[in-house]
């Protein structure tokens, strides 16, 4: 997304419209080694299992399977894969400190027709050697995976590309649900949505189930997907996404649906 050398616009300005801090732009991350990356993929299958481990139980859980790491480890490991347990956090009641902050529509909608909300967020991808995100955008009422984009940091540009390539079907939403995290909250994000006349909507702080179709298609790529394969690299990844994504939406039948695929809700019975 930033141009090193665009003859317009500096970097920092550029970062600056994306919501990003420049000094994320010019860090470079120092290699995680191979003892990290195996305990990743084993916190990720964790996690998928117990959303509601906190850093003490996934400690415990580690040591339990012969990997006795302090908890200070895993709390940083937990933040790499942008991973938090879910459970209810002290003073939700309290207003956030997000400037203009948006409520939780969904809650409040009837949505009971395509389009009427989509849904975001991102997950962490293991890779043989590595890691990287996935950002899906979802209709809530399908369940069917409108666009979705890989990338190897947690900065949002991704999150808006893969906004623009969901847009880019023709359809649009009244509402855009996503958690509270930087990439959706940021100035860019927030205003790209209202700039195409759609009504931001944001998860109550700590509340796991606001976003909940979304937590539900995590666990089940993973566990049909994700956890099935050992991809070296994103461009491995993005191809095995893309075959099952094709499946997912077209063929696999969903249970709350009434046993159709996603394709078959979103877009009518073909005439």
């Amino acid at each position: 997304m930033v141009e090193r050398e665009h003859p317009g616009l500096s970097v920092r300005r550029q970062c600056e419209l994306l919501g990003l801090s420049p000094s994320s732009y010019y860090h470079r991350p120092e290699p995680i080694s191979t003892l990290d990356l195996e305990l990743m993929r084993l916190l990720d299958e964790q996690y998928v299992k117990t959303p509601f481990y906190g850093v003490e139980r996934m400690a415990w859980h580690l040591t339990q399977i012969g990997h006795a790491v302090g908890q200070k480890r895993v709390r940083r490991l937990l933040r790499v894969m942008g991973l938090m347990a879910v459970y209810p956090k002290p003073r939700l009641s309290l207003p956030g400190t997000v400037a203009n902050a948006w409520p939780y529509l969904i809650g409040s909608l009837d949505v009971n027709a395509p389009d009427v909300a989509w849904a975001t967020d991102i997950t962490y991808i293991r890779l043989a050697r590595g890691f990287c995100y996935l950002c899906v955008v979802m209709d809530w009422r399908s369940r069917y995976v409108l666009s979705w984009r890989l990338s190897t940091s947690m900065e949002g540009g991704f999150c808006i590309e893969a906004l623009d390539d969901a847009l880019a079907g023709g359809r649009k939403p009244f509402c855009f649900n996503s958690d509270q995290g930087s990439q959706f909250t940021c100035d860019a994000f927030v205003q790209h949505l209202l700039d195409n006349g759609i009504k931001p909507s944001w998860d109550g702080k700590g509340r796991y189930l606001d976003n909940i179709f979304v937590e539900r298609l995590w666990r089940t790529v993973k566990y049909e997907c994700v956890f099935l394969h050992e991809w070296t690299n994103p461009r491995e990844a993005s191809k095995g996404l893309a075959e099952y994504f094709r499946f997912y939406n077209n063929e696999r039948p969903h249970t709350a649906l009434d046993k159709v695929p996603p394709a078959a809700v979103y877009f009518g019975p073909p005439n």
